[in-house]
């Protein structure tokens, strides 16, 4: 790294079931790989729960944004559109068809906190991994077996990540 270059921080608050923040995400890598050359960028993730009072079990995904923001099905089926449209152009791939519902994201947040704490881009690699598993893959966000895999992928320790999730590590902290 050159000590010569400017060097900034991006707190990017966002929640994993937030089709945006996955287009906001990769949109913003482009743009910093546009300036590697001029500027340091360090990305920090912090917890934004879209849905906080969202049931373990999920909700349809139609009937939530629905009801959530008095559109039509046809309307969802439009922004869902838009979306992987969206996401295409900045190169992040959205399974939409796939993804019939929408998942409590509090572990996954636990989960951001902890790596947030790791050396390197780790919380970076668990972000994209856990994108990746909800919008691409249509997997469960809120299911063990989900996010230890999404761990394994980012690099991360399985064993450390699995204490965390049969307890309740970081919950304070994301609540807050």
């Amino acid at each position: 790294m050159n000590l010569n270059m400017n060097q900034i921080k991006i707190d990017f608050v966002s929640d994993i079931a937030c089709p945006w923040c996955a287009v906001g995400l990769a949109a913003l890598e482009q743009a910093i790989e546009r300036v590697k050359t001029e500027v340091g960028v360090t990305l920090h993730f912090q917890p934004f729960e879209l849905n906080p009072d969202m049931p373990p079990e999920g909700e349809d995904i139609v009937e939530h944004l629905t009801r959530k923001y008095g559109i039509t099905p046809e309307q969802v089926e439009q922004n869902q559109r838009q979306i992987a449209e969206r996401g295409a152009a900045v190169g992040f791939t959205f399974n939409m068809a796939g993804r019939t519902r929408t998942y409590n994201t509090f572990d996954a947040h636990r989960l951001l906190h902890w790596a947030g704490e790791q050396q390197g881009d780790a919380q970076h690699r668990l972000k994209r991994a856990l994108l990746g598993a909800y919008f691409t893959d249509g997997l469960d966000p809120s299911a063990a077996q989900v996010l230890l895999q999404a761990v394994a992928k980012a690099g991360l320790d399985t064993e450390r990540a699995a204490a965390i999730l049969r307890g309740d590590d970081y919950a304070a902290v994301v609540r807050e």
